[in-house]
Formats: C-alpha cells, sequence, structure tokens
C-alpha cells in the first residue's frame, strides 16, 4: 500500500560535526522550528539508539503530543527514527555530508497515518515536503547565525 513520503536536503555552512551534533539532541528543536513548543529527553544516559524525546507541536491553534526514538545513530553521519503521534507513525532518517560549503543535510520520511487521517494521504505528502523545508531553513537560519564561540558551546 503507497505511504506519502517526504524527502530533501539543505546545504549549512557549517561543519559536520556541528551540525550533526545540534541536530541530534532534539531538545534544540524549539530555537529553529517554530511549531515545536517543547521537547525533553525521557530516556537516561547518552543519545543513541533508544534514546526517547518527547515534544509538543503546535498547528491551526492544536497541541500535538509526540514520541521520537532514535533507532539508528552513525555519528555524524545518519540518524535514524520513528516518531509515534496522534493518528500517525514516522519512519525515516537523516544524513549528514560533508561538502565545500559545510554540511548537506538530507532527509527521507514515510508517513504512515492511521484512522481518518489515512484519508489526506494525498495532501499529507505536499504539507509534509513544505513544513521539512520550512523546518531545516529555521535550522540553517539558526546555526550559520550563530558566532564560532557559539557554536562551540
Amino acid at each position: 500500500m503507497w505511504q506519502p513520503e517526504v524527502s530533501g536536503s539543505i546545504e549549512i555552512d557549517r561543519p559536520v560535526d556541528e551540525v550533526f551534533d545540534f541536530v541530534v539532541d532534539e531538545r534544540n528543536e524549539p530555537l529553529y522550528n517554530p511549531t515545536m513548543t517543547a521537547s525533553a529527553k525521557i530516556t537516561p544516559g547518552p543519545i543513541g539508539v533508544g534514546t526517547r524525546f518527547a515534544a509538543t507541536v503546535t498547528s491551526f491553534r492544536h497541541g500535538t503530543s509526540m514520541v521520537v526514538e532514535f533507532t539508528g545513530v552513525d555519528r555524524p553521519h545518519r540518524i535514524e527514527s520513528t516518531t509515534n503521534l496522534e493518528g500517525m507513525l514516522i519512519v525515516g532518517g537523516m544524513t549528514f555530508e560533508a561538502v565545500p560549503a559545510g554540511t548537506r543535510m538530507s532527509w527521507r520520511w514515510q508517513l504512515r497515518p492511521t484512522g481518518a487521517l489515512r484519508l489526506l494521504k494525498p495532501l499529507m505528502a505536499l504539507l509534509g515536503q513544505r513544513n521539512e523545508r520550512r523546518i531545516w531553513t529555521g535550522l540553517k537560519e539558526h546555526l550559520e547565525s550563530r558566532t564560532p564561540t557559539q557554536a562551540a558551546s
């Protein structure tokens, strides 16, 4: 059965280690994603496979809780995850590649709606594509606006 997919890439003028380390800590996402109002690490220990984050996103004035679990982590090259939220499971990951301009970060997510949301599958890919582009452009702007001292802390 066909599932909507969202994918893309962006180049960020920062070293691959810096971009990866910032992104892998989901607690940073509210700094660059205006729809994410909170994110907390809910598992003990260092970030790696099995690490879970609880987050809240707001869309259409409605807060939605979600849990992100890392299913694969290969620093500084790859993060794979599953995200569970009301009516949907999102499975996929991100890759990080050193390029002359800094880092090329690519993403690919498969959207697996459940219940009534299955009726909206064709629209989900379009909205998801636009939303992911907006989120990662926010990351690019945030990281590129930091001074080297801020980036090291």
